[in-house]
């Protein structure tokens, strides 16, 4: 099997790991961080995240309090961030936080924020 191919460029998305949400819900709340973050983009890391292939990882975050830590931090380096509060339709209360886009941007530089999360 040939080495991962060195991408420049990745979203992250964040999911809440302390609420009880199906594999179903978290994979939907990942969806919606990944547009919503994607349209805050701007035009040059939209072209050069598509060009590599799209690169996403999915992390948890252990509670609402690190996801808008890790938002502000985001937003302090230029990167884009969304958070996703869900609308209460199935599942989980409305108005709860779910789940946070970051990006595309920078591989390295998504890195030093979201380095330190497990994989979901």
């Amino acid at each position: 099997m040939s080495a991962e191919p060195g991408f420049k460029w990745k979203q992250c998305l964040v999911v809440r790991n302390d609420i009880s949400m199906s594999c179903g819900k978290k994979c939907a709340q990942a969806a919606h961080a990944a547009v919503s973050a994607f349209e805050r983009a701007g035009v040059t890391e939209r072209k050069a995240w598509l060009s590599e292939g799209q690169k996403k990882v999915v992390l948890k975050a252990a509670d609402e309090r690190t996801i808008f830590e890790l938002k502000s931090i985001a937003e302090s380096l230029g990167i884009p961030a969304s958070i996703i509060q869900d609308a209460g339709m199935t599942e989980i209360p409305p108005g709860t936080i779910t789940a946070l886009g970051l990006g595309p941007a920078r591989t390295e530089d998504l890195d030093k924020i979201t380095g330190n999360l497990s994989l979901l």
